[in-house]
């Protein structure tokens, strides 16, 4: 597989595009998630009368971060039910 994220069937080689993604998020993860805090801070100052949505939605955003690196969960301590 070459490095260019253009390949000569359809145009663009999205296998590469994925690979670029997960190596940037891999090497930028912390910056990633002080621009998540960073983000909910503005938005609950804002429209603080949604700040539980607003915490919920980065946590979201946080976890799936975690888990794009092949983390785990930081928010439990343990197994619990799966989910959807």
């Amino acid at each position: 597989m070459s490095d260019s994220v253009f390949d000569g069937a359809m145009g663009i080689n999205f296998d590469e595009i994925k690979k670029k993604a997960q190596d940037a998020l891999g090497q930028n993860a912390e910056k990633i998630e002080h621009g998540i805090d960073k983000a909910s801070g503005f938005a609950k100052s804002k429209l603080g009368q949604h700040s539980d949505k607003i915490d919920n939605v980065s946590n979201k955003a946080k976890d799936l971060l975690h888990k794009s690196q092949g983390g785990t969960d930081p928010h439990r301590d343990g197994p619990g039910p799966a989910q959807p």
